[in-house]
């Protein structure tokens, strides 16, 4: 007897890899790949490397059971036209008919999320968060990323552009971000800022000592975020100063966060979830400072159940039943708002 085809194909698309899997209706992965991101270069370029990523995911037996495309991207899209309009992470990409190319690629419907959107609804849907009516989810990897979730709803704004808290300023003197603004929390406590940090505070006198060197073969350009985390683990003082660094800025942040929306849960994924999670105990600290809600330690911040998979499942759960029902009354709202401005 043949199986009917109940299983989404998720590509989640990221500034330095691609995660391609088999998702059910239940939120298992059955099946998944990681490759590399070209997202420096020319979009044929950047589209290939995701045409290799699902390559990989349609030789599994089941591949010819999956029944549609969820894609999860960084970045502003226009999910009702599929287009990736621009991430600061994929700048190969601009304006680009994502849905429509996949779509006639594969001959499989396709649609597009963001990332830590659609992350967020997996995780309060199958996740973590599922036992939770309101869910803010906080993605750590290159950069940082937020979804809102209100009973398995997105939380999308006015227009379905709401959730971009990895581009909160916290320093209005800080470093300029790639979005055009200065100080956001993702200029400190991102993968690619914690890398950056080290890497000056490694061409500083008296740091050729540090671990994180030995590690990267003496390649001050070659240290990542996991240089960092493997050198603070064997008990380097300079790395374990640099995530320190990080962690006070989460606590800023997260306590801006909780003062202004309460959530009943966060929860914390992408590739350096783990690592935020080691510094909890810190973070904690800083919020005693930084929010002023006085029930701020009741809301529990946890492991997202899916870790770096989370926006993998997430593009598959953007097939759920509730998912399209986000997706239209987010269309409605931006078309109540064009309706608005021409009155006005």
């Amino acid at each position: 007897m043949s199986k009917s085809k109940n299983l989404i194909l998720g590509v989640d698309i990221g500034g330095t890899k691609i995660a391609a899997g088999l998702v059910d209706e239940k939120g298992e992965v059955l099946f998944a790949e990681r490759t590399r991101m070209i997202a420096r270069k020319s979009s044929d370029q950047g589209f290939q490397a995701i045409r290799d990523a699902i390559a990989l995911i349609l030789r599994h037996p089941r591949a010819k059971e999956a029944r549609a495309i969820g894609v999860s991207v960084p970045g502003w899209i226009d999910a009702k036209r599929g287009v990736l309009l621009s991430a600061t992470n994929l700048p190969c990409f601009r304006d680009f008919p994502l849905v429509q190319e996949i779509e006639k690629l594969y001959g499989l419907p396709a649609r597009l999320g963001n990332d830590a959107n659609v992350a967020a609804l997996a995780e309060a849907v199958w996740g973590s968060g599922a036992r939770y009516g309101n869910v803010f989810y906080l993605t750590l990897g290159t950069g940082i990323g937020t979804g809102m979730v209100v009973h398995h709803r997105i939380y999308q704004g006015r227009t379905g552009a709401a959730g971009e808290g990895g581009h909160m300023t916290i320093n209005y003197q800080g470093p300029l971000c790639g979005c055009g603004k200065r100080g956001c929390i993702e200029m400190y406590a991102s993968g690619t800022a914690i890398a950056r940090r080290a890497r000056e505070r490694l061409s500083e006198p008296g740091a050729n000592e540090s671990r994180m060197l030995t590690i990267a073969h003496g390649n001050i350009e070659a240290v990542t975020a996991e240089t960092v985390s493997k050198a603070a683990t064997a008990g380097d003082p300079l790395a374990a100063q640099i995530l320190e660094e990080a962690a006070d800025h989460l606590g800023i942040w997260l306590g801006n966060i909780i003062d202004l929306l309460e959530p009943e849960i966060i929860v914390v994924g992408g590739g350096l979830a783990r690592l935020l999670m080691s510094s909890l105990g810190r973070i904690r600290s800083r919020l005693e400072t930084w929010a002023i809600n006085p029930r701020q330690q009741e809301v529990p911040i946890v492991e997202a159940r899916y870790g770096s998979q989370s926006a993998l499942v997430g593009a598959a759960a953007l097939w759920l039943p509730v998912a399209k029902l986000t997706a239209r009354n987010a269309h409605r709202a931006v078309r109540r708002a064009k309706s608005s401005s021409a009155r006005r």
